[in-house]
This record gives structure tokens, C-alpha cells and sequence, in this order.
């Protein structure tokens, strides 16, 4: 079972709480009444915390909810028929999880928190349930799972047509913008996951990901220290990404 913390959550705190938060379009439509706004936050049931290397849920897991991260950073994976574990994506607060489980009531895959994080916990049912009734949550839940869609297609890409330093310079270049969204440096990250992680995700073995650093830091385009990553060129990632999606 997922290891968690249960925290109750008074909703005028959760009021607070959206209302403050940098990302809260990603988990809030815009545009709703006082009303709507108050019955969209008595979705969420509870926060949940959970600790570094803990799972907020596993694969067989029954699904009842949808997931808002308000701190902290996940990753989600599965496990490879030769017993290896493949990282399937990278989540960060404002994004949403747990959307794998609407398939078949079940969840498909780990979210393990590579931080400790905290989650806003929404229950399907109820989001359906209001959705019915507030056009504009409706409309957000859609475009959630077309932002999911995208991505999964992003990865395709990047899996399929891309060189090993193309891929790493389009991880580094996507996990920055997503972090500078977030108010974060537009570029300098500390990588919570590790170098197999990385390579995991992006289909590389450890070693290929560590001499792509390496070359980067050498011709100038990062500066690496241990997790702390300095873009020095992003023009030149980008056009190494570029480059790739030309060919």
C-alpha cells in the first residue's frame, strides 16, 4: 500500500491557499463565480504528505483520485519485463497526477516522491460531479488530459528521433521553463532525480547520460556541481533540439 500521511484541511485554508498559489490555473479554471469558486474547493477532500522516497500510490492501486501537487517533485514509473524500473515522467507542483487510474479504476504506474511533497487530493467522483454542473471545470479537466496527451507525445519524439545529448539538452531545457514557470531561476536547477533516473527516462544507460554532461560543461553550454545545473548557452541547446526535430 502507498506509504502517507493524512492531514485534514480546513477548505478556508485551501481557499488561501489556491488563491495564493503561482500555478492555480493548472488546478483552478478561470473565470468562475464566487459561488463555482467555493464549491471547486470543497473538491478537495484532504492533503496528503508525502515523504522522500515514499509512494503516493503503486501500480495495482485502486483508483478514487486525482492528485494536485502543491510541493515537492514525483516520479512516475513501471517495472520492465527484465525486473528494471522505467521512469515514465517527472511531475512538480502545480501539475496534476494520477490521471493513469482512470483507465480501468486502477493505477497503472508509481508516483514516488523524489522530495518530501505534499499533494491536494480531489476525488473523481465528486470532480465529475461538479463538472456536470460548472461548464468551465468541465473544460479543465479536458484540458489537463489533452496536456497529458501532449506530453506523452513529446516523449515519443524524444525517444524516437533524437541523439543521446538532443534528448538530454530537451530534458534540461523542458525541467527549466517548467521550474521558471514556477517563479524558480530561468536557468539554474537542482536536479532532484539522479543520473539513472535521467538516463531511465530518456532511454540512455547512466554512462551515455554522465559524458553528455560532461560534454556540455566542456564546450561551455552548463556548469555542473554534484545536482546543481547552470545553463550557460541556452540558444545552443535549443538549436541542438531544433536541429533534431529538422532532420
Amino acid at each position: 500500500m502507498s506509504d502517507l500521511t493524512l492531514q485534514p484541511v480546513n477548505p478556508d485554508s485551501i481557499k488561501v491557499a489556491c488563491a495564493t498559489c503561482n500555478l492555480r490555473e493548472l488546478c483552478l479554471p478561470m473565470g468562475l463565480t464566487k459561488e463555482e469558486l467555493e464549491r471547486v474547493n470543497n473538491v478537495v477532500t484532504n492533503r496528503r504528505t508525502v515523504k522522500r522516497g515514499s509512494s503516493l500510490f503503486r501500480v495495482g492501486d485502486k483508483f478514487f483520485s486525482l492528485y494536485a501537487i502543491r510541493t515537492g517533485i514525483f516520479k512516475t514509473c513501471v517495472g520492465s519485463e527484465d525486473g528494471r524500473e522505467q521512469v515514465t515522467g517527472f511531475q512538480m507542483a502545480g501539475e496534476i497526477i494520477g490521471l493513469d487510474g482512470i483507465v480501468n479504476d486502477h493505477h497503472t504506474c508509481d508516483a514516488v516522491a523524489l522530495e518530501d511533497a505534499e499533494v491536494c487530493v480531489m476525488p473523481l467522483d465528486r470532480i465529475e460531479e461538479l463538472a456536470r454542473e460548472v461548464t468551465a471545470l468541465q473544460r479543465h479537466v479536458h484540458k489537463i488530459m489533452s496536456r497529458e496527451i501532449v506530453r506523452e507525445h513529446g516523449v515519443m519524439l524524444l525517444l524516437g528521433s533524437m541523439r543521446a545529448e538532443e534528448r538530454l539538452a530537451a530534458f534540461l531545457l523542458n525541467l527549466v521553463q517548467r521550474l521558471h514557470i514556477r517563479g524558480f531561476s530561468p536557468s539554474e536547477l537542482v536536479l532532484r532525480m539522479s543520473r539513472e533516473e535521467i538516463g531511465s527516462y530518456l532511454g540512455l544507460k547512466i554512462e551515455t547520460v554522465s559524458r553528455a554532461f560532461s560534454k556540455f560543461a566542456e564546450e561551455g553550454l552548463i556548469e555542473v556541481k554534484q545536482r546543481h545545473v547552470r545553463i550557460l548557452n541556452a540558444d545552443a541547446l535549443t538549436r541542438l533540439v531544433n536541429h533534431s526535430e529538422c532532420r
